[in-house]
């Protein structure tokens, strides 16, 4: 078998699937500037006459899969496969992998890094000193800058999958209550509490979206959810851009309603202008979509992937000792 890899892809994982399968072909999109577009991974496909792909941003469509309908297995170096065209695989027989779990522990500290931050001032207060703004008086910083500790705080998780269950176990030490609403979910740990949607966004002081984006979570996040808030809550959103109403967010930071937000996605990458009036308000802390993005996150993929592969071939007895 001849893989074709054009994700980030560490030498001890390239290895193991030549072992396993044969020859592996390693074209990593970085070296491209940007992720292979349908053309470019067509022409790829066809030149390296790969039997199966593992890839992360690049876009396998319809017609890349429909032109390459004998691929053994495709393998999405990502939390969601959303850069694939799941019916055409499907219609042709083709399974696909995916890696869930692989920035869990990336999004969960950058998550209690980036709230502590927020509810510190941290960033205001080092504007302030690095624009040499300390006077004569020894207590302006103490007065002006004074936060909150996270310590005590409500978190409320809107989805409970891996990344909001690393959050969890990682604010336990702090420790801060945890409510969570899942409905496909079910915690094996007493002290996290499953609850609605409402009560998620009525009773915590720190609210945080782990939704996928399908036909059901596009837009649920809106004005009536929002305007639950307390008015000192935290709103976080390290998931998806379009499972939540930006015009009520901004609304209710605008209005005062809520105490701030925490953001790294956006409904538009790069941001437009009502993406950036987010950004720009001096209650949100943004950041431009790098909660996942850990030189580790590329290793913990390589890990999972490799671990699926490897289970499919030993399932379905493929001759993992023919070379290309």
């Amino acid at each position: 078998m001849r893989i074709l890899i054009t994700a980030p892809y560490n030498q001890k994982g390239q290895d193991a699937l030549s072992a396993k399968f044969g020859e592996v072909i390693y074209k990593e999109w970085k070296g491209n500037g940007r992720a292979f577009n349908e053309a470019e991974l067509n022409q790829l496909l066809d030149e390296t006459g790969a039997d199966a792909l593992i890839t992360e941003h690049d876009l396998v469509t319809a017609n890349v899969i429909n032109a390459h309908p004998d691929l053994k297995f495709i393998g999405v170096c990502r939390g969601t496969p959303s850069n694939v065209d799941l019916k055409a695989a499907a219609a042709n027989g083709i399974p696909v992998f995916h890696t869930p779990a692989r920035n869990a522990q990336a999004v969960a500290e950058m998550f209690i890094a980036n709230v502590i931050n927020l509810m510190r001032n941290t960033i205001p207060s080092w504007q302030w000193l690095t624009g040499k703004n300390w006077g004569e008086g020894a207590h302006t910083s103490y007065l002006q800058f004074k936060g909150n500790e996270l310590a005590g705080k409500t978190v409320g998780m809107v989805g409970f999958g891996a990344v909001g269950q690393r959050i969890a176990e990682m604010l336990a030490c702090f420790p801060c209550p945890i409510k969570f609403y899942d409905p496909y979910m079910e915690s094996a740990n007493p002290n996290y509490q499953k609850t609605t949607l409402e009560d998620v966004f009525e009773s915590s002081d720190i609210v945080s979206i782990h939704l996928p984006v399908n036909e059901q979570t596009i837009g649920m996040i809106n004005k009536s959810l929002i305007s639950k808030m307390k008015p000192g809550a935290i709103f976080v959103n390290t998931a998806r851009a379009s499972v939540v109403k930006r015009d009520d967010l901004l609304y209710a930071l605008e209005n005062n309603l809520i105490g701030g937000a925490i953001l790294d996605v956006f409904d538009f990458e790069p941001p437009d202008e009502t993406d950036y009036k987010l950004i720009n308000h001096p209650r949100v802390l943004a950041t431009p979509h790098t909660a996942g993005a850990t030189h580790e996150v590329e290793d913990h993929h390589v890990d999972i992937l490799n671990k699926r592969i490897f289970e499919w071939a030993a399932a379905n007895k493929i001759d993992t000792t023919a070379k290309a």
